[in-house]
This record gives C-alpha cells, structure tokens and sequence, in this order.
C-alpha cells in the first residue's frame, strides 16, 4: 500500500507539473477536466460553462479534453486531490468510488421521451437532496448531472434478442452494475479502458460496445463494427462536480456566480442535444453506407426488460438500504414527471 501510495503521489505531482507547463496559471484560473472531446456534449458544456464564469468574473477557465490529464480514474484523483477545480464524469466510471451512482444504470429505469428525461433531470430529488450528500462524502461538490444521449450498441452481427448475446464479449465501463447488466443481456460483459477500445474491436478481442450515437460518429466506432441497434435500455448519464474544499472557500459571490453558470450551461446542453442522435445516425450513414441501423420495437425489448429485473435486484444487494432509498426516489421522481 505504502508503495501505491508513492506511486499515486508521484503520479499527481506529475500531473500537477504537466498543468503547470502548458498555462500561465495564476490565482484567478480555475481546471476543469471532462471525459470527451472539447466539441462533444462534455466538452460543449464545459466551453459554455467557462463562457458564462468569464464573462461574469475575473476568473478563468482552462479545459482539458479527454486524454490531456489520463484517463477517467486519474482525472477523478486530481479532482479530489485539489489539482482540479471541476471534473465532469460519467456515473459509470464514479460507480467504483460512489456505488450508488449506479442506479443509472438501472436498464429501462430512464423515460424514453426526451421531455420527460429533461423534466427528470430539471426536478429529481434524488438528483438535487441525495446525491450531493454522497458525493460529498468523497470530497466532491456536485453541482450538476445531465444525460448525454440514448446508448447504442454497436456490434458485428445483429442483436435482436439476448440469445444473439451468447458469447459477445462486450466492452463495459469499470462498473459493477453495467457488468451485471450485460450478463442478464445474455452477453460476455467485458471491462476495458476507453483507450483500448477501438483497437480491442479491430482485432477482434471484443466484439461490441455501448455508447450514445454522437460518440460513436465522432470516434469512428462504425468502422470497426456492422451493426448498431437501440434496445432502449439507457441514456448516457454524467455529472459535474467541483472539489468541495475549492468549493467551500469561494465566497458567496462566486459560489452563486458558478451555480448561475452551471444552469446555464445545463439548458443550453439540453436544447444542444435536440435532434443530436438523428443527426449523428445520417452522419454514420454517409461515412459507411449499408451500416445497419436497428431500433428494436417494444416486443423485442420485452426479454431484455424481463431480464432487467435481476439488475435492479443486485443494485440493492450492491449499495444495501442507501441505495434502495435512492431508488424509491428515482421512481417517486419519475412517476411526477410522467403525472
């Protein structure tokens, strides 16, 4: 342990210096680190949130893209060793350190309907009373969570039933639930750095992978794959959090400042989105014509539903009484946007 420590140690005072060498970095410049691209969704909040603190502050905001600072883990790190101000990650990577961050990935607990997505979003108090108090326990100020887009899974022979599954090795994030998911599919859930992905699919290692269509398009995944098909089961969901003991010393001013660019940014993401998962289909259409493109229809998301059951079941088994009041309250918060 005490050598893993060196070694994180090192790792961070590395990462710390590598900040320090590309910015003329001074007191008024706050880091922000997200998991995609700057003209991805993550990225395209992050430019809108540094767009409203700058022009409502003297302070600054340097983005760093996905693969500037590492990987999801080591940006998690630097966020809750100070070296980050901001860091915005996926539910599906936060899983391992806050399990009940999982529940989004609870298939077929998210609304289809974009409106009552966003209205969920907007008013759930799982979202806005629970979850801060999780995430705090971490070191992390959640400021914001918001879904990036329907997942697709892109494979190499057509998917219509768990039976098409049996021995698909599927790339997952390190997140127990998503593995517990793709084994109720009827799949070979298998966990793998994003890095690794596109060349695991070229060889043949894994055989598929999930993702909301706009990174799909935008990393190319339909090149090393024939087929992407909807079962409906998730919206890819992320998170915006701040390192609390920033957080906490920024005087009221700021902290209102940061809470008013934070809802800015999130209804512009939103409206950013609208007709995003259209758009980025006809762009894999024209990169590779003859790519399959399947929405199951709502009997052959039946099976995939009856198996979610279990996956809800090992969620509470996972996170234990806090997780179940977590999940009685997604619900409860789900049945007011519906009502």
């Amino acid at each position: 342990m005490a050598a893993y420590n060196t070694v994180l140690a090192g790792s961070i005072l590395a990462v710390a210096t590598t900040i320090a060498g590309v910015s003329t970095v001074h007191a008024d410049t706050w880091r922000y680190a997200f998991e995609e691209a700057k003209d991805e969704v993550q990225g395209k909040f992050a430019q809108k949130f540094k767009e409203e603190v700058e022009a409502n502050s003297d302070h600054e905001i340097q983005l760093f893209p996905y693969g500037t600072l590492g990987e999801s883990a080591d940006i998690m790190e630097q966020a809750q060793a100070g070296i980050l101000q901001f860091v915005d990650q996926s539910p599906g990577f936060t899983g391992a350190l806050i399990p009940e961050a999982q529940v989004f990935f609870v298939p077929y607990l998210l609304p289809q309907d974009d409106q009552e997505l966003f209205d969920f979003f907007r008013t759930s108090k799982a979202i806005t009373e629970m979850f801060p108090k999780l995430y705090a326990e971490q070191g992390l100020e959640l400021l914001t969570m918001f879904p990036e887009g329907d997942v697709a899974i892109t494979t190499r022979e057509p998917v219509k039933s768990p039976a098409d599954f049996n021995e698909v090795k599927v790339r997952v994030m390190t997140n127990p639930l998503l593995v517990e998911s793709y084994k109720a599919f009827g799949a070979t859930p298998t966990p793998l750095p994003w890095g690794e992905v596109y060349g695991a699919l070229q060889t043949g290692i894994i055989q598929g992978q999930e993702n909301p269509t706009f990174y799909i398009l935008s990393n190319k995944l339909y090149e090393v794959s024939d087929y992407m098909t909807y079962i409906g089961h998730n919206n890819f969901t992320t998170a915006v959090m701040a390192n609390q003991d920033f957080f906490s010393g920024l005087s009221d001013e700021d902290k209102t400042m940061v809470g008013d660019a934070i809802d800015v940014a999130f209804e512009y993401i939103l409206d950013y989105q609208q007709g995003q998962t259209e758009e980025s289909i006809k762009g894999i259409m024209e990169a590779k014509p003859g790519y399959t493109v399947t929405t199951l229809t709502e009997e052959e998301r039946q099976p995939f539903k009856d198996a979610s059951a279990q996956v809800e079941a090992a969620f509470i088994e996972m996170t234990g009484d806090s997780g179940k009041a977590l999940l009685e309250q997604f619900k409860a918060d789900l049945d007011a946007v519906k009502k």
